[in-house]
């Protein structure tokens, strides 16, 4: 009864078996660990998580705790089944009221009580043990002898007279006792072993969910930062939509009430032509000569420059003082969104960022690099290092590492105060001179922040930017097969700045540039960071 009542204690309460694993929740229930994560996952959904036992609920998925002690009971308890206890095994020679036996004697076959113990046999033939339902089990099936050797060639247990005459004589034979402790310590170590490679599948299986959540929650919020980036875009073409519009419907108003007003105009010009061509025709039709003579000359009325000018002279030449809506706004916006769409496509959200290191050998003796490689900073301190012919004279470094295919981003930190550039350039760009810095060659193209204004720059051609820019951090985005280089503003959602394209003929390497800040008698740092 008690061991059945154990068993009970040890099944989980979800599938109705011993517990595999056995987790712990903070409410103390305890199921097994693929049980409770198969119950989680269904509450995801709903945003509330409970306990399965006790319905205590909580917001957040609840931590699962392993249960050390229960599980070695569980290993204990499979290890060693449940047998027969001492009060199932009664004395042979009592037969009127049984009576529980305290020892069994193998050469008598019989289980004996504390009083019958006492008058048993004390030769060393009479072997006692614990008292036991199958003592035929301990004898020899053939000599009939109690099994007190086990020969190791045969895997077999067996008595003296198998030793000395049977088919086992001079076979090597050990004590039973002995051979069960090297037997148990063969298994002892086998354990071992098998809990050390199912720790290891736990460990295993643990680093797999966590995996598994961080790609569901990388998942997530990817698909968050795609739907705003949608929901802006959406917005984005509403709001040209509606300017469109508006603008289509304020010019047709203007041109209609123009239009009005000529031909109301006309339409006055008209009677009164109609009323001149009357008397005219009047005049023509006298046939008195001095009438006609003394009659005021109307000739000049008809003169098409008093007509108020029939070939469109009406003060709204050509009707229109454009060429129909901002097409060029138009164009920019839809060409804004076309990059936008093509980036995602092209898997601008998807992976890690580029490792950008800055190179010590090419920086200025004006920039202070960080020690990790990350930070440059103007100074007016010169950091004195060897002037070779790969260091740039100006306020500029360049990456150690340049692309030559393939698709990469990497973020910077600017500061707010000064000015700076940051974009990629290819590694033969001139380190001395004014066509030595970034935007103002062939061979470089970039960011550009002065005044608190932002501008791209590339063979000298400045491009000002008419957005408002409020972050300050910034993407660089490389297609480098497809001759893209595209720069982005870090806000929420992202937005697209500007997309250079160009057939790439050499490695790109990332490029900084950041002058000193003087403000009357005060330093202020003026930095960019790239960040990992």
């Amino acid at each position: 009864m008690a061991s059945a009542a154990v068993r009970g204690e040890l099944l989980c309460s979800i599938c109705l078996s011993t517990y595999t694993d056995p987790v712990m929740l903070r409410c103390g229930h305890n199921f097994c660990r693929v049980c409770i994560h198969r119950v989680l996952d269904t509450q995801d959904e709903a945003g509330v998580y409970s306990c399965p036992e006790c319905r205590e609920e909580s917001q957040e998925r609840p931590a699962l705790m392993r249960n050390l002690a229960l599980r070695n009971i569980i290993e204990s308890f499979l290890i060693t089944p449940p047998t027969q206890t001492e009060a199932e095994i009664f004395c042979t020679y009592c037969v009127d009221s049984p009576v529980p036996a305290a020892k069994s004697c193998l050469m008598c076959e019989a289980s004996l009580c504390e009083k019958h113990l006492r008058v048993h046999s004390k030769s060393a033939e009479h072997v006692l043990c614990e008292p036991s339902a199958n003592l035929e089990d301990r004898k020899c099936s053939v000599h009939k002898k109690i099994l007190e050797y086990y020969c190791t060639e045969d895997a077999a247990c067996i008595c003296v007279t198998c030793s000395l005459a049977g088919e086992h004589r001079g076979h090597q034979v050990e004590m039973l006792d002995e051979a069960s402790e090297k037997k148990k310590e063969r298994l002892r170590n086998v354990l071992q072993k098998l809990t050390t490679r199912r720790e290891e599948t736990e460990d295993r299986v643990r680093s797999l969910e966590e995996r598994k959540r961080k790609a569901q929650e990388n998942a997530s919020g990817e698909a968050e930062r795609v739907t705003a980036l949608c929901r802006d875009i959406r917005r984005q073409l509403d709001d040209l939509e509606k300017r469109v519009l508006s603008e289509i419907s304020r010019r047709e108003k203007e041109e209609s009430l123009s239009l009005s007003a000529l031909m109301k105009n006309l339409e006055i010009q008209k009677d009164e032509l109609s009323r001149k061509m009357r008397h005219m025709e009047e005049l023509c039709n006298m046939t008195d000569p001095l009438t006609v003579l003394q009659e005021p000359d109307t000739g000049d009325l008809c003169d098409p420059e008093d007509t108020g000018g029939h070939d469109g002279g009406d003060g709204v030449t050509g009707g229109h003082d454009g060429d129909g809506p901002d097409v060029a706004v138009i164009s920019y916006i839809l060409h804004t969104l076309c990059d936008i769409v093509t980036d995602i496509r092209r898997g601008i959200y998807v992976g890690g960022p580029a490792d950008i290191l800055l190179d010590v050998n090419t920086a200025s003796n004006y920039i202070h690099i960080s020690d990790d490689q990350k930070t440059a900073t103007g100074t007016r301190e010169n950091q004195k290092r060897p002037e070779t012919a790969e260091r740039f004279q100006i306020y500029q470094v360049m990456s150690r590492r340049g692309f030559s295919s393939g698709r990469h981003y990497w973020d910077v930190d600017g500061s707010r105060l000064g000015r700076w550039r940051v974009g990629m350039c290819y590694p033969s760009i001139d380190r001395r001179g004014q066509q030595s810095c970034i935007g103002y060659n062939n061979k470089s193209w970039c960011l550009w922040r002065y005044n608190n204004l932002y501008s791209v720059i590339h063979d000298s051609k400045v491009i000002p930017l008419p957005h408002i820019i409020s972050s300050n951090r910034f993407r660089i985005c490389l297609d480098y097969g497809a001759g893209r280089l595209s720069f982005y503003e870090l806000c929420d959602p992202i937005r697209h700045l500007h997309t250079f394209t160009a057939s790439f003929t050499e490695p790109l390497h990332a490029v900084l540039q950041v002058d000193e800040l003087f403000l009357g008698l005060i330093d202020i740092t003026n930095s960019l960071r790239i960040c990992s």
